[in-house]
């Protein structure tokens, strides 16, 4: 008969293959408990960091029309606001929050030029709530609203800071003064006071005329042989002593849109470059080459590095009674072979060409990724629809006959996507009375065409291309008469 071993007192397995006597089993039984109760009265405590939001960026994008502070988190913000006088402030409450590093960065983001911003003062308000404090340079009409993950963004808290008083453009079109031109310019400016509007645009902006001597009573500035002949004045130039102010009814107002800005870089070139700094330059170049003309006033839907909303650049043209509106872009595609230069103007049913109906789609996403208040916007997404029922066949005419002149410009510089004008359903395009087009330069996407976008002297023939494609138009559809109460 076999003997078995004697038992060897029970044992208590833990972890990793080791063990306890089963007598101190009570001992080890008692420690667990206490363990749990611990893990239990910390588990609020846990919870409570999990649900906390972690700040991933803080942006602020000041401008003349409004600064805009955006907090992106890794999950969704809530947050209430108030307005607090003598002196103005802002005060948001942000939920689900505690200071950080990264919020404390809003401090620092906030410059001295900033229109609307003082300062900005950061504290944690209850243990799960931050203060924000905007100290305000004047009264300001904030929107405070959320943004959804799209594209390259997570949550977004946006801080939106409007002027009370909203400025009316015209009166500063009216006001402002067109860019200092050289004293040879100045003169040939005065010296052709009787000259129409019509004239002085083509021959400052198609051909800009060589320096003439200070005229006197038997000189007259020479008119460029290629200038093409202008039978009627469509509009008179002001008839007014030096210094005495013209009417705005007297000037040609043109539309200038550089597309996406601030929170919406827009397409991005292999290298980096953003469809959003390269249309600026261009754009505000665009300006200074139209502004040379004292017949001329250029309006820019930004003229700066921030967001614009497609139904507000629309608006803004509208205000101010543009004559044309023109929206340039930087196009981009899937594969970096895609070339060339396009124009576009508004369909009045369907698009002209798959690609031209894939651009607008793209173009008219610009609102999600530059983030609207949907709330504040609902009403002029209403009024954007209705305009869209009122656009004429006229109002589309124009814009093809206005497409067609700059298309014929840009391909003399460069290559064209389409040999032709398309048409599809831009939302920025639809303004019912202002022919309106909109220009991709080239594609962003395509490493060569990216390096001549960088290329400042690219981007001047560029705007020689639209300013003689825009002085061209004028040529053949003179502007038609406005009635714009505000006088310089």
């Amino acid at each position: 008969m076999t003997r078995r071993p004697p038992r060897s007192p029970a044992a208590h397995c833990l972890p990793g293959g080791l063990s306890v006597p089963s007598g101190d089993r009570a001992a080890l039984t008692r420690r667990e408990s206490l363990g749990l109760l611990a893990l239990l009265l910390q588990a609020p405590h846990t919870l409570a960091a999990s649900s906390e939001a972690r700040i991933l960026a803080v942006r602020v994008w000041p401008a003349a029309d409004y600064t805009r502070v955006t907090l992106e988190s890794d999950r969704p913000l809530a947050a209430k606001h108030f307005l607090v006088d003598s002196p103005h402030r802002l005060v948001i409450d942000v939920d689900g929050l505690t200071l950080s590093p990264g919020l404390r960065e809003l401090i620092g983001k906030v410059k001295a030029d900033d229109p609307y911003i003082a300062g900005v003062r950061v504290g944690q308000n209850t243990p799960t709530v931050v203060r924000i404090v905007l100290d305000l340079k004047q009264p300001a009409a904030p929107q405070v609203f959320t943004l959804a993950p799209v594209a390259a963004y997570k949550h977004r808290l946006v801080l939106d800071l409007h002027p009370s008083t909203e400025v009316d453009p015209l009166a500063a079109l009216a006001q402002a003064q067109p860019p200092a031109a050289t004293a040879a310019r100045r003169a040939e400016d005065a010296a052709s006071a009787v000259n129409d509007a019509l004239g002085e645009l083509i021959q400052k902006i198609e051909r800009p005329a060589p320096p003439a001597l200070p005229p006197t009573a038997a000189t007259k500035p020479p008119t460029p042989a290629s200038a093409p002949a202008v039978a009627t004045a469509p509009r008179p130039a002001p008839e007014s002593k030096p210094g005495t102010p013209a009417s705005m009814d007297s000037l040609i107002v043109i539309a200038l849109d550089p597309g996406h800005g601030g929170e919406d870089p827009g397409a991005i070139g292999p290298t980096g470059l953003r469809e959003k700094d390269v249309v600026l330059a261009v754009g505000l170049k665009l300006r200074e080459r139209l502004q040379a003309n004292p017949n001329i006033r250029v309006l820019m839907t930004r003229d700066a590095d921030f967001f614009v909303p497609l139904q507000e650049r629309v608006r803004k043209a509208r205000r101010v009674q543009a004559d044309l509106f023109v929206s340039i872009h930087a196009d981009a595609f899937f594969t970096p072979q895609a070339r060339g230069a396009s124009v576009f103007v508004l369909s009045d049913g369907a698009a002209t060409s798959a690609a031209a109906r894939w651009m607008a789609n793209k173009e008219n996403a610009a609102d999600l990724v530059g983030g609207v208040n949907v709330g504040a916007a609902t009403k002029d997404a209403q009024v954007l629809r209705a305009l869209l029922d009122m656009s004429t066949t006229a109002q589309i005419k124009d814009s093809l006959k206005l497409g067609g002149e700059v298309l014929g410009q840009i391909g003399k510089i460069g290559r064209l996507h389409k040999p032709r004008v398309e048409q599809a359903g831009f939302a920025v395009l639809k303004a019912p009375d202002i022919p309106s087009i909109l220009v991709e330069t080239a594609f962003i996407s395509n490493p060569e065409e990216e390096k001549k976008l960088r290329d400042p002297n690219y981007q001047d023939q560029l705007v020689d291309a639209l300013a003689s494609g825009i002085a061209k138009y004028f040529a053949k559809n003179p502007p038609m008469a406005r009635k714009r109460s505000t006088t310089l």
